[in-house]
């Protein structure tokens, strides 16, 4: 089956499995968020990216094949409402950006900064810190050796714009981030998965950058 990244909260998962790495999205929780799961083809070794609600269905998403890292994208509490649960349950070990650790209800095992790197098995996430939307917001990148760039974005970048700002500075900051960071270093064909809703290509975004900074938002 072909993956599409249209779920919805209460509906099943979509998979997407790539030659080395396999992507599972599920929509979870009041706010519609989205939660990853991404397991290597090879070692087995799981992260899970956001353990936004829901703890029941993401444990079942998991299943006996077990989990080794939560990463927290952001330290909004939409984003880590299942966070000490699945922890507790799978052992798992905790990432998030220093900034935002503190805002969390668990310590934080390995604080990654930009530029790091998170191993998800035989493949690894590059960390990249978009400020503006909390802090410590980041986004995790995969290279596909075999074809092109998944960028997970948190709350930062979804179809049609950056994440929410409440400031000017904020979205100045945010909008330089994500036009330098994501834009100005990965091509169109980079497939985004947001933190809530559908996704999106960075081909399909970059013609309306301007009009978002025009709006300011």
């Amino acid at each position: 089956m072909s993956y599409s990244g249209d779920t919805r909260v209460g509906g099943p998962a979509d998979l997407r499995q790539l030659p080395h790495l396999t992507i599972t999205k599920l929509a979870v929780g009041p706010m519609d968020n989205n939660a990853y799961l991404l397991r290597c083809r090879s070692t087995g070794e799981a992260v899970l990216i956001d353990a936004a609600a829901e703890p029941d269905r993401i444990l079942d998403l998991i299943g006996e094949d077990g989990l080794t890292r939560v990463v927290t994208t952001h330290r909004h509490q939409d984003h880590w409402q299942a966070l000490a649960e699945i922890v507790g349950q799978t052992g798992a070990r905790t990432v998030a950006h220093p900034d935002d650790a503190d805002e969390l209800p668990v310590s934080v095992d390995e604080p990654v900064t930009h530029g790091g790197t998170v191993p998800v098995g035989d493949c690894v996430l590059t960390v990249i810190h978009l400020r503006g939307h909390t802090p410590g917001s980041i986004a995790l990148r995969y290279d596909d050796p075999e074809g092109h760039t998944h960028l997970f974005t948190g709350d930062s970048l979804f179809p049609g714009g950056v994440g929410k700002t409440w400031s000017d500075s904020d979205f100045q900051t945010l909008f330089a981030d994500v036009s330098e960071r994501v834009f100005g270093a990965l091509a169109d064909d980079t497939w985004v998965y947001p933190g809530h809703g559908k996704d999106t290509t960075l081909g399909a975004e970059r013609p309306a950058l301007a009009q978002w900074r025009e709006r300011g938002w």
